[in-house]
Order: structure tokens, then sequence, then C-alpha cells
């Protein structure tokens, strides 16, 4: 198997993965209604489908990279498929809510080493200067998965049985696994390090305590005590960690790639970005569903523009790179995204359709942008050794940056509809304007933290100059 044929094909294999566990992460919210009366239970009862798949991400990302080191890309990524597909099925076959519940944690296990074990071939496939032309390619499939899950859920659930919402994993899983094992290099770390379980335990249990915090704390009546305990006992969990890999020769997480200046910024300026963008997909259907009383089909259609559009600017986003820059190009677009998402506070239902499609298209373009510069600056002056843990540390902050958006967004339009009913259409659409308005002023903000790039940041991705370390 050639270099090139490598080249070639590698993309397509990450991709198609990627989107199988991207599409399946958010079609399975529209089923949940259907799934209940199936299995003879309340919808309520069932979001634990949706927060048991996080905890299975939050829990299984940290030990990917190790695994990969350990075992190879190939193998493992390949058993990641088949855990997924397999978990698929028995999801699809599930005869009461529990059954469902452990398949969905299966589920969870396999797609959290698809991720990262996937991007770290990418990364030990291309070299720098070719980087950023691939992870274009490779991250469509995130933007677009959770986009056409709705839609596609509703379309399902509404023609056959919401059982195919999962069996539709099964021939995409075959797929991906032929070309796993014809297309799929097998990298290994140089030397072994073992596992470290003390840092396993800390770093994933403080990590799903506060994945799964931020999934239910929005939905829930908590008490105010219990709430400060869950999020102390995570964050404590967190902090033990980075207390405990100091001394630590072979860390589970080595954070010191954090001294890495660009590695820094993208990791905590996505982070920080993603604040807003995260909470999107959950506004924006109440938007149109609950606000403006489309059916959930136009809703879902409503969604279609930013996924052409982030196809779109992977045509574009090289070359707008290569004459600007990461650091012009983050910051500027940073702040257009959340100008974009301030315009959704005036969004009504006198709104001409083709003026909610053409603001769709205009977040659909930056979204892509900003996502395609973070992603590749993360690894622009990270050593090749380091590149699976670069890996494993960004998916595990873009995991935890998602929770975080979505809880920023349910718990926004919670706090500015206060008791009024969702039957009050004015007052719900009151609500949303006024969250956008606040993920646009986070969003705006976060730009900030991209000013401390220089301008000669990325240029081994960028414009493909020399690596220059800088720690």
């Amino acid at each position: 198997m050639s270099q090139a044929s490598v080249k070639t094909y590698l993309p397509w294999v990450v991709a198609a993965a990627l989107f199988m566990e991207q599409l399946d992460a958010t079609i399975v919210n529209t089923a949940i209604p259907s799934i209940a009366a199936s299995l003879g239970v309340t919808p309520l009862s069932l979001k634990s489908i949706v927060s048991s798949y996080i905890l299975s991400l939050a829990v299984g990302i940290p030990v990917s990279g190790w695994m990969a080191d350990r075992f190879g890309t190939r193998r493992v990524f390949a058993v990641a498929i088949v855990i997924f597909t397999l978990a698929s099925v028995l999801c699809g076959m599930a005869v009461n809510a529990p059954m469902m519940i452990a398949a969905r944690l299966l589920q969870g296990l396999g797609g959290a080493m698809m991720m990262p074990v996937g991007r770290l071939a990418i990364i030990r496939t291309f070299p720098k200067s070719e980087l950023l032309g691939a992870m274009n390619f490779v991250i469509i499939p995130a933007l677009i998965g959770p986009l056409l899950g709705p839609t596609v859920g509703g379309l399902v659930v509404h023609w056959v049985s919401w059982r195919y919402i999962f069996f539709i994993n099964v021939p995409v899983g075959l797929i991906a696994l032929f070309l796993v094992f014809r297309y799929m290099p097998d990298y290994r770390a140089a030397q072994r390090r073992p596992l470290d379980v003390v840092g396993l335990i800390l770093f994933s249990s403080g990590t799903a305590l506060l994945s799964w915090f931020l999934e239910i704390f929005g939905e829930h009546t908590m008490a105010p005590l219990t709430a400060g305990a869950i999020l102390a006992s995570s964050l404590g969990l967190l902090g033990a960690y980075a207390l405990y890999a100091r001394g630590r020769k072979f860390p589970l997480l080595r954070l010191s790639l954090f001294h890495i200046r660009t590695f820094r910024i993208a990791v905590v300026g996505g982070f920080l970005t993603r604040l807003g963008l995260g909470g999107m997909p959950f506004l924006l259907p109440l938007l149109y569903q609950v606000g403006l009383g489309f059916p959930a089909w136009k809703s879902g259609l409503l969604l279609m523009p930013a996924a052409i559009a982030a196809m779109a600017m992977k045509l574009v986003s090289q070359r707008l790179l290569h004459r600007f820059g990461y650091r012009q190009i983050l910051v500027v677009n940073t702040v257009c995204i959340g100008l974009t998402i301030g315009l959704f506070a005036f969004v009504g239902a006198d709104t001409p359709l083709v003026l909610i499609v053409m603001l769709g298209l205009t977040q659909g373009f930056f979204n892509s942008l900003q996502f395609s510069c973070m992603n590749s600056l993360a690894y622009a002056d990270v050593d090749d050794q380091d590149s699976s843990m670069a890996s494993t540390i960004s998916s595990s902050f873009q995991q935890l940056s998602m929770s975080f958006g979505l809880a920023a967004g349910s718990l926004l339009t919670a706090w500015f509809l206060g008791d009024v009913p969702q039957s009050n259409r004015t007052m719900v659409i009151s609500a949303l304007h006024h969250g956008f308005a606040t993920l646009s002023i986070i969003t705006v903000i976060s730009s900030l933290t991209f000013w401390r790039l220089r301008q000669d940041d990325g240029e081994s991705i960028s414009r493909g100059t020399a690596l220059r370390l800088q720690r």
C-alpha cells in the first residue's frame, strides 16, 4: 500500500466513522418519545440514554491515546468501529430501558476511541504543510452530523420504526471496517508507556461527573446543596488529577503540553468559543419549532444551509489562512460568529424565510472556518512523538466544551423564560432572543484569547514553513 493511496483514502475512512458517530449522537433525541412509548416508560426517564452516551465519551476519550500508542491505530480504530456497530444493533434490539442504557454506554465507549485515534492517524500521515486540507475534509462530518441528526431521526421515526435509527449504522460500520483494514496505517509509539490507572480514575471520574452534571442540570429540579456538592466533587477530582500528574513520568494526560503557546491558545480559546457555539444546536430548533411554530421537518431543513456552507468553506479556508494567518483569521472570524449568533435575536414570526436561510449559510461558513483553524493550530508546534497526547487532550476538552455549551444554552433560555409556560410563543421567542444575545457577547469576548497569537504562529501548517517550537 503506497503512501499516496493512504493519503487519498484515509480521510474518507476517518470521515465516515466520525459521521456515523456524530449523526448517532444527535439522531436519537428526536426518537425519544417513540422509544419511550415502545418500551413502556416515560420520555423523561429515557433522557439517561443521552447522558449515558456522554458519560462513556468522557471516560473513554482520555485512555484512547494510550491504547493507540500501545496497540496501534489500525487495531484500536477497527475495534472502536466494531464496538460501536455491535452496540448500535443492541440498541435497536432493546426490549427495555436498562438494556437500552447499557447498549448506549457500550456505544459511547466505541465512539470515544474514534475521534482521537482517527485524528491521530491523520496527524501522523500528513506533513504539517498538508494537514489543514486533510483536517478540513475530516471535520465536515462533525459539522453536518448534528445538523442532519434531528431531520433524519424525525423522518425515520415517521416512516418506519425508531429501531432503524440504530440499524442504519450497520452498513456504514461494515464499509468503514473494510476501509480501515485496507487503508488505515498502523502507527504505534516508539516507547511503550504504562497505563496511568490512578490518573485515569481521577480524570475520567471528574470529567464524567462534570459532563453528567451539565447534561441534567438544566432539565431537572436539583437542590442547590446537591448541585453544589456534585460540581465541587467533579472539580475536586480534576484538580486532584492536575496536582497528581505533575510528578508522574508517564501521566494519562501530560498537561505540560499547555506550555506550548499555540497549543494552549487553540485548546483554551476553542473551549471558550464553543461555549457560544455549543448552545446553538439546542436553541435553533426551539426557535423554529416552539417559538415560530414550524413543523419538525421544516425546522430540520432550516438547519441544512449551515451544513452546505460548511462544505463550501473547505474549498477556500486553506487559501484564507495562507493569505491572512491564524491570528487575524481567528480574531476576526470569532467576532463574526458572535455577531451572527446575535442576529438570530432579530428573527421573529415576520422574518422572511430567505433571510433565515442566508443567516444559516453565514453561520455555517464562519463555524467551519473556526473549527478548521482551531483544530489544526493545536498541532502546529507539537512534536510528532507528542501528537497522540495532544490529540487526546484536545478531544477531551472539546467534549467538555460541548457539554458546557449545551448547558449554557438551556440554562440561559430557562433563566429568561422564568415560570412562563412554553405555550406562550411570544415569551418563548423573547427568552430565546435574550439567549442568543448573551451567547453572542460571550463569543465576541472569547476572541480576546486569540489576540495572544503572533502573526507568524501556525505557519508550519498555513504556509508549510519550518516547525518552530514555542514553549
